[in-house]
């Protein structure tokens, strides 16, 4: 059974969420403070993370920096703010989703669902023969979910590596932003493409010499991207 954490100070929405989630199937406990949380997340082994932004003692924001630096678990940020800008900071800091306040339990299943039905998919997949792939410079052990840049070991979060991995098995075809969230994301119409951008760049700046000019992921302008080997 997976064990979710809900960090959530609004008591009635954390209940609510807890009570649909477990008529789900899903084993979930309730933090509302934010320091304590964070304190949780990262002793105990969850397998999903439902972060709240605005939370006492430690906002939600740096509760998934801290908890990206240690752990890979799928992170699902929600808000009552709307402001792209917090969307994109949450996303950059590592967050595999973002969902805007109220929102339908219905949603928040079908989303939970998604992200760790792809999640247990990818570790499923991962065959001792094909371990490791090497690309320009660029080693990845598929069974370890490790990734060397000219030798160099890079952190990457579950969703970025997630990413990567797909570009290196579809090395030179043009990816489309639809197909690729729809493949990694494995939501179709639930959810905001521009989730795709935002972790394009966040890849580009842990793999890249310079992001800016991109030797391995190409943007191929109106279609999407292109990985170069």
């Amino acid at each position: 059974m997976n064990k979710i954490l809900i960090i959530e100070d609004e008591e009635a929405i954390a209940q609510l969420e807890k009570d649909y989630l477990e008529l789900s199937g899903y084993s979930v406990e309730i933090e509302s403070d934010g320091a304590v949380g964070l304190e949780k997340a990262l002793k105990y082994p969850y397998d999903l993370l439902i972060l709240d932004l605005m939370l006492p003692s430690l906002d939600g924001f740096e509760i998934c920096q801290q908890i990206r630096k240690e752990k890979t678990l799928p992170i699902l940020m929600v808000s009552a703010r709307k402001e792209d800008i917090d969307k994109i900071r949450g996303l950059g800091l590592g967050a595999d989703d973002y969902i805007t306040k109220p929102f339908s339990p219905g949603e928040l299943v079908a989303r939970v669902k998604a992200h760790l039905a792809r999640y247990d998919r990818i570790v499923e997949s991962l065959m001792p023969e094909n371990a490791v792939i090497k690309i320009r410079g660029i080693k990845i052990d598929t069974q370890s979910k490790e990734v060397w840049v000219s030798n160099e070991k890079k952190s990457l979060t579950s969703r970025e590596y997630d990413l990567l991995e797909y570009f290196v098995k579809h090395p030179n075809q043009v990816l489309s932003k639809e197909d690729i969230f729809k493949e990694l994301w494995n939501t179709d119409a639930i959810g905001d493409i521009t989730t795709v951008a935002v972790h394009v760049k966040k890849l580009r700046e842990k793999i890249e010499v310079d992001p800016a000019k991109p030797q391995y992921i190409e943007t191929v302008w109106g279609m999407g991207y292109r990985f170069k080997v």
